[in-house]
């Protein structure tokens, strides 16, 4: 499946949640689309959860 139809897709669920549910179930089908992206690519091994957890490393900012 193309990226685009998985847009077009999660643009429709949005769509529809916001029309039928009004802005709280725009906000929350949003969330979890974000929620599941993330999951999705930790599942994938394109991010590791140390990734969200680790700071900055800047040298001149150091403390």
């Amino acid at each position: 499946m193309s990226m685009a139809v998985v847009g077009m897709v999660a643009g429709m669920a949005l769509g529809f949640a916001g029309y039928f549910g009004g802005f709280g179930a725009f906000l929350l089908v949003a969330a979890l689309g974000a929620v599941g992206l993330v999951v999705g690519r930790l599942l994938e091994g394109d991010l590791e959860p140390g990734d969200f957890f680790r700071s900055r490393e800047r040298g001149d900012r150091r403390r």
